[in-house]
């Protein structure tokens, strides 16, 4: 069968679909991350400093690594440059409000910024934009949501509160009501049983009084003629 034949071909096919197949699997195994944590809004006072977190992971490590950090998706409000795992980020342009306080030679690649004096007009979306030459130049971002307040408002607990309290205090009516439940049989049976023993030694008694079949008087001898 030569080489180049369609037989030959569609052998091939199922090869080279999972050699791409495994690529794939590999790209994503080594992929970049960018995250915000486990909630993706924020809350903030008016004229307060407020933190903006984003971490990224990679498992083929970073070279030349550029973050950026927009505001509404096109206003860029800082953006920054790391060499390597070895080096901090170095400043290239952004904001004067925005301070970059991360750290990319820990564990963690850490790529937060913290916007200060904050004004309502700051309200908005906040992407963590990351790309890496060395992952071909693979890009992600991660999106965070700020709402600025004059403010803060406390929660009313007391609702929830009365709703414990009340779920509680039915529990322990169910709970004392099951014991005095159990106490009441228990007494029951104590003195149904109490008769039963009763009954068996009075019907035992009247019997050898009264002469009846095995009592006391059927044992005399009869007597003589």
């Amino acid at each position: 069968m030569a080489p180049g034949s369609p037989a030959a071909r569609h052998r091939a096919a199922p090869r080279l679909l999972a050699a791409l197949l495994g690529l794939h699997i590999f790209a994503i195994a080594f992929a970049l991350e960018v995250s915000v944590g486990k909630t993706n809004t924020v809350m903030a006072l008016n004229n307060s400093n407020v933190l903006l977190p984003c971490t990224f992971t990679t498992c083929m490590g970073f070279q030349d690594l550029v973050f950026t950090w927009y505001f509404n998706s096109t206003e860029m409000i800082y953006q920054g440059k790391i060499k390597n795992t070895a080096t901090e980020p170095t400043f290239v342009t952004g904001n004067p409000r925005v301070e970059f306080v991360g750290s990319t030679t820990k564990k963690d690649y850490n790529i937060s910024i913290v916007l200060n004096n904050v004004e309502f007009s700051d309200a908005g979306k906040y992407t963590c934009h990351v790309k890496n030459p060395k992952e071909r130049n693979a890009q992600h971002n991660a999106t965070i949501f700020l709402t600025v307040v004059h403010k803060m408002v406390e929660t009313d607990n007391t609702v929830t509160l009365i709703i414990v309290g009340v779920v509680g205090g039915l529990i322990g009516l169910l709970i004392l009501f099951m014991l005095i439940k159990r106490v009441v049989l228990f007494i029951i049976k104590k003195i149904q049983d109490g008769k039963k023993e009763c009954l068996v030694s009075s019907s035992g008694n009247d019997n050898t009084e009264n002469g009846l079949a095995g009592s006391k008087a059927e044992q005399k001898a009869p007597p003589k003629a």
